[in-house]
């Protein structure tokens, strides 16, 4: 394809910044290698963005904000500009964009707020639209969605703040419906923030105070005992989805730590330790969800194999996987025969196919 002038984005004010920022060197990296111009934004935690032009490699551990050559930017909603605006030396000057890759996970940036932006600037970006993102971020809405479409998940339910004020009615609640263990997340988040396993009573409020540090609606479902399976998806109306991959934990719960700081103790089976129908199961109701909520560009679809029957059940989509060194969706796509730089391409492509539809 013809070289893009293409703005990464990547930080972030959320819980994900460390792996935003992994992530994004790894995008800035392969997208340059592919001779396209890159321009770095970084968010910090703060929420202060800079167009940061110094070296890809401090961008791994947080260094790049303290490089004194981090100009004040934003990317202008204004059609006119069509780019980044930065601050240098109290000249506003622009930069103007073909696309915008925003590697940011989490909240402020998988959720349909960046999404808005760009929308409002009419510049191309990477990845799912406003809804879909804001549905697949919201664990509830997603919920809502899979059982209007009978996809298989576990049950589940969700409480308001509000309404967990009495925990004696959340326990009666909770336990009509299901039984220990049960997962406590908070409704919006990522990378397992702010999610607990529970076992007892006790537990289960301990971490229903946890899940409300991290947002209003706090989500109940069925722990599920079964091999955990994830399969990436890429592309607009033509889809494909990887051959599976499973994950076994390091820890009971495949947390942010065993994800991001357990240095690989956490086992990966590629492709995933299931019998060819399932494994072809996965991959169709990877489609099928995605396709339900909407998702564009590329998306990791998370299931439970259930152990004895064999059930698949949807967990959740991720609409901005990570692209670390140990990143699940870059290895499900290079194992299904898409290489990392094909994979950049192709994403590239479809931002720019859905944006010119």
């Amino acid at each position: 394809m013809e070289k893009q002038r293409i703005a990464i984005l990547f930080g972030g004010n959320s819980s994900e910044y460390e792996v935003s920022c992994l992530s994004g060197a790894a995008v800035a990296e392969g997208l340059a290698e592919l001779g396209h111009t890159v321009h770095k934004i970084g968010i910090t935690k703060a929420g202060r963005w800079f167009l940061y032009t110094g070296q890809t490699e401090n961008m791994r551990d947080g260094s790049w904000e303290q490089d004194p050559t981090c100009l004040p930017a934003f990317i202008s909603p204004d059609t006119g500009t069509h780019g980044i605006v930065c601050n240098r030396g109290g000249k506003l000057e622009t930069i103007e964009l073909d696309v915008v890759f925003p590697v940011l996970h989490g909240r402020n940036g998988e959720d349909g707020t960046v999404q808005g932006l760009l929308e409002l600037a009419e510049i191309p970006y990477v990845g799912c639209g406003v809804l879909a993102s804001a549905m697949c971020m919201d664990k509830a809405a997603a919920n809502t969605v899979f059982d209007a479409e009978g996809i298989p998940h576990a049950p589940w339910l969700a409480l308001t703040r509000r309404q967990t004020e009495d925990f004696a009615a959340v326990l009666r609640t909770v336990k009509e419906k299901l039984h220990y263990p049960i997962f406590v997340k908070p409704a919006v988040g990522g990378s397992s923030v702010g999610i607990t396993k529970v076992k007892t009573d006790k537990e289960l409020q301990e971490a229903l105070a946890l899940a409300a540090l991290h947002d209003d609606k706090i989500v109940f479902e069925q722990g599920i005992s079964g091999q955990e399976v994830e399969c990436a998806v890429l592309g607009n109306q033509t889809l494909f989805s990887s051959l599976p991959g499973e994950i076994e934990s390091c820890n009971e719960v495949y947390d942010y730590e065993a994800k991001y700081q357990s240095g690989g103790a956490s086992k990966l089976f590629l492709p995933a330790k299931l019998p060819q129908h399932k494994l072809e199961e996965v991959r169709d109701l990877a489609l099928r969800a995605y396709a339900a909520l909407g998702c564009t560009g590329l998306s990791r679809v998370d299931f439970f194999v259930e152990h004895g029957t064999e059930k698949v059940m949807i967990s959740e989509i991720n609409t901005l996987p990570g692209f670390t060194s140990i990143s699940m969706y870059a290895k499900l796509m290079e194992m299904s025969g898409v290489t990392f730089a094909e994979l950049l391409t192709k994403l590239l492509a479809l931002a720019l196919e859905r944006a010119n539809r």
